[in-house]
């Protein structure tokens, strides 16, 4: 009906296009559409689209009279039917009109919709104008600080090469002056040693010598204008033995090792006495030799009962500032006062090296009379089989006689009585002294960096 009274307007495409719209509405992105919009409304075809709707919504509404060219003759006779055709006609076309009219209400709708559309869009761009302006001067702003970062970092990047240089030329110096102190703080510690072991000898030396000229004097003031009696040139004889016990301290200080070096050395003597079982408390162990006590220590830390025999006062002295217990006596003479099974085990450090053969076997017969069946005999002495020290290192200690090959000493053992007897290789030379490539090589450490010392062992029948 719509198109019979108009014929520019077209209800199809005003669907389709409402349809487009409710599609374009479903999928709406706001950028997608602002930019869209820009392209497809203007002004023009806004006014277009509403001079549409005004006609659409005038033929939507009910005819109350024909047109004016049916107002003349011969329409004028059927007037009264043209009222009678009004009516009709609303009534058919009822629906039609309600349905024209909300095509129009829904376009004039959507017209408004897109019209405050094209406006936000319009405000949007010229944000989005003035953002891409700000952004343009960031941009450049950003640009010179980077140039000017750039440059600055450079700098500051020079500078710290140029600090790390003077760091490292400081460092240099800081590592000579460090190796200086370390080696006057070696020289210092070397030279406060060396002042410490003289003090203690002459100390020790001094204290003998004053021991020596008040027997001396003792002795003059007693027999004076007399001449001096045997005994008393015996006496005499006797304290001119203890000459050396300073010298040999400092000597044995210097030479044999610290006393905790040689303390983990004759751990490797404790297994054996535990083996043996020996029962310390009724018959004790007699260390011959005791020297500075470093063996008398670790039995006593090792819960054994044991006492140490030695010539030396100085050694004697350090000793019993140590808290052990110690005799001072010949060992033949001390022995031979013992009674027969007295002792679960008798042992001596670099002691058979210092007697004459004719006292080393009276010792070996004295030991295996005064141990109990079963006892331990333990003696460690230097091991000539290497060539260093038979040659040399022997004859470093000015009191050593003669060296004792391990199967000699062995024999003599075996000889007094002693069974069971074996000989225990001890203190090889490190690895970094051994040379390697061959079987003559072999040789070579063996007889040049193999055990510098050996113990021979023994128990009483």
């Amino acid at each position: 009906m719509i198109e019979a009274n108009n014929s520019k307007i077209d209800v199809n495409v005003l669907m389709q296009k409402v349809q487009e719209e409710v599609a374009k509405r479903r999928d709406f992105n706001p950028i997608e559409a602002a930019v869209s919009s820009l392209s497809t409304i203007n002004t023009a075809s806004i006014s277009h689209a509403e001079a549409q709707l005004s006609v659409a919504e005038t033929f939507s509404e009910v005819p109350t009279k024909f047109p004016d060219k049916f107002n003349r003759f011969p329409f004028t006779i059927l007037k009264p039917l043209q009222k009678l055709a009004l009516k009709v006609y609303g009534f058919l076309f009822k629906k039609q009109r309600v349905v024209n009219s909300s095509l129009a209400q829904a376009l004039k709708v959507s017209l408004d919709l897109n019209q405050r559309l094209s406006q936000q869009v319009v405000t949007l761009q010229a944000q989005l104008h003035k953002l891409a302006d700000q952004v343009d001067s960031i941009d450049r702003q950003t640009a010179d600080t980077s140039i000017s970062m750039d440059e600055r970092f450079s700098t500051v990047d020079n500078h710290l090469a140029a600090t790390d240089e003077r760091f490292s030329a400081v460092d240099g110096r800081f590592s000579t002056v460090d190796g200086r102190l370390t080696a006057m703080d070696q020289k210092l510690s070397s030279t406060n040693e060396y002042y410490v072991r003289n003090e203690s000898y002459i100390k020790d030396d001094l204290t003998q010598q004053k021991r020596l000229i008040t027997l001396f004097l003792e002795e003059a003031r007693k027999r004076l204008p007399e001449p001096f009696e045997q005994e008393q040139l015996q006496t005499f004889e006797n304290e001119g033995k203890h000459l050396l016990d300073a010298f040999y301290v400092a000597f044995e200080d210097h030479f044999r090792g610290s006393y905790q070096d040689i303390s983990d050395r004759l751990k490797v003597y404790l297994p054996l006495l535990e083996q043996a079982k020996l029962d310390t408390a009724n018959f004790p162990i007699l260390d011959i030799g005791c020297g500075r006590g470093e063996w008398l220590e670790l039995l006593q830390q090792s819960g054994y009962t044991a006492t140490g025999l030695d010539i030396n006062r100085v050694m004697l002295d350090r000793c019993r500032s140590r808290g052990l217990e110690v005799v001072e006596a010949d060992v033949i003479a001390y022995l031979k006062s013992l009674p027969s099974q007295s002792l679960s085990a008798i042992t001596g450090f670099h002691i058979i090296e210092h007697l004459p053969v004719i006292e080393l076997l009276t010792l070996f017969q004295e030991i295996l009379r005064v141990l109990k069946s079963g006892g331990l005999i333990i003696m460690e002495t230097p091991n000539p089989q290497n060539v260093l020290v038979g040659s040399n290192n022997f004859y470093m200690d000015p009191t050593h006689l003669n060296p004792l090959p391990g199967p000699l000493t062995k024999f003599m053992l075996e000889n007094a009585g002693y069974q069971a007897v074996e000989i225990m290789n001890l203190n090889a030379y490190a690895d970094s002294f051994k040379v390697s490539g061959s079987e003559i090589a072999d040789r070579f450490n063996d007889y040049f960096y193999g055990p510098q010392d050996y113990a021979v062992i023994g128990y009483k029948p």
